[in-house]
């Protein structure tokens, strides 16, 4: 359970704190928290085992925390990754299950080691089984190789056949995981499964099984938490984040990109999360946040180097950034800078020929520039722009539809007794629940 002191992620995130904590100024550090974190100098008090007036002391910047051990409990009631104030990780950003199989690895039970005169020969032949594995030297390469490319196709290709591969990608990995391997080759071999789990899970909630969705996405949290594996665990909370994003549950939404932080501080998972949050406190009216988040995000996206493959799913592609804040701008009502992004986004997500290589991204935009188009009386341009971006060949059902039914309350709203508006939330209703194909 987390402190009720924990630095939320858009105050980590900003750049005074950052460096505050990198010169361990908790003066500093302290008088941000209280302004942009709204917690107490009586609670930081409290949390980190110092006299009130102390903090106020060490706030004004006339007395500085020497003390490791002082460090370590502020890191702790804070919340405060080790890596950010010259730490090393701290107990709650490690899984305990890998953390408990490397201690008996560094400090083995004396008790239950051989005598050396007992059988030396028989100890030398049990390390020599160690090394035997069933998995080829290149073999590991071949799967890295595979589930990118995978993760290429997730923009483009059918869901359906994306699926289909990326099932029987996990299923000779968790073959392999069968056999002999050694303990280097088994975690890499989980890695892989973790990853294929995400991507099935995304599929899985594109095709609109939800059910099936959420198994890979614990599947994928089990195995980032059991392998040490911060960013597959960060990815695994992201995708618990959407699925309640487009289901209503806008706190779910904030909590799930808590912990996901807390997992992973250092990889584009981030900005992500950042995105999800912006996106739920935009449909809370939580304006404020929004931008924080907004900010935020953009920050750690500015920090980070240009991916070799955008399309990639789990690696953040910097063009992205207009889509989240197109998103949050169009549930604040701007309407002006909602559609400046949304045909940013359908710029960046069409070739020069006209193909659409980002065509999930396309739709949303252009339902975007529906609502725009409705809020300022367009009623006809509205429903033709919907009804173009409905028909787009690669869907994610859920974010399609949480969209969709925005442009079509707008429309019921301010066009409740005109035939287009009846259509198009006809034609909403069909690809919601597309009519069964007869034998």
């Amino acid at each position: 359970m987390q402190p009720p002191t924990t630095l939320p992620p858009h105050v980590l995130e900003r750049d005074d704190v950052r460096a505050a904590l990198s010169v361990r100024d908790f003066g500093t550090v302290f008088r941000l928290t209280r302004k942009w974190g709204g917690i107490s100098y009586n609670r930081l008090a409290e949390a980190c085992g110092i006299k009130p007036e102390r903090v106020g002391v060490i706030a004004r910047g006339d007395a500085r925390i020497m003390s490791l051990a002082k460090i370590e409990e502020i890191a702790d009631a804070l919340r405060i990754p080790g890596s950010m104030i010259g730490l090393a990780p701290r107990p709650w950003e490690t899984s305990a299950v890998p953390m408990t199989a490397f201690s008996a690895l560094r400090h083995p039970d004396s008790s239950a080691m051989l005598p050396a005169e007992s059988g030396v020969w028989e100890v030398a032949d049990m390390a020599r089984r160690t090394h035997a594995t069933d998995v080829g030297p290149t073999e590991l390469d071949t799967i890295a190789q595979a589930i990118d490319q995978l993760c290429r196709a997730y923009p483009s290709m059918p869901a359906a056949e994306l699926h289909r591969q990326t099932r029987a990608g996990l299923r000779h990995v968790t073959g392999m995981l069968q056999g002999r391997t050694t303990l280097t080759q088994h975690r890499e071999l989980l890695v892989s499964a973790g990853w294929l789990f995400l991507l099935g899970g995304c599929l899985e909630y594109d095709m609109g099984q939800r059910q099936a969705a959420e198994l890979s996405r614990a599947a994928a949290l089990r195995i980032g938490q059991e392998a040490g594996h911060g960013e597959i665990s960060a990815w695994s909370w992201e995708l618990g984040a959407w699925f309640a994003l487009t289901q209503g549950r806008y706190q779910d939404v904030v909590d799930c990109v808590n912990i996901g932080h807390q997992s992973d501080s250092t990889h584009s998972i981030g900005v992500q999360l950042y995105a999800q949050s912006a996106k739920a406190f935009a449909r809370m009216g939580k304006a404020q946040e929004v931008r924080a988040a907004l900010d935020a995000g953009r920050a750690r996206l500015e920090r980070l180097p240009r991916p070799e493959h955008r399309e990639h799913h789990f690696v953040i592609d910097p063009d992205k950034w207009d889509f989240y804040e197109m998103d949050a701008y169009r549930m604040l009502g701007d309407d002006d800078r909602a559609a400046t992004h949304a045909h940013e986004v359908v710029r960046l997500g069409t070739a020069a020929d006209g193909t659409e290589i980002s065509p999930m991204r396309v739709a949303e935009a252009r339902l975007t520039l529906g609502v725009a188009a409705a809020r300022a009386g367009e009623l006809e341009e509205a429903v033709a722009i919907g009804a173009r971006a409905l028909q787009t060949s690669r869907k994610s059902l859920p974010s399609l539809l949480l969209v969709a039914g925005e442009l079509t309350e707008e429309l019921d709203a301010r066009y409740p007794r005109e035939s287009l508006t009846r259509d198009f939330q006809d034609h909403v209703s069909q690809v919601a629940h597309p009519p069964q194909a007869r034998p």
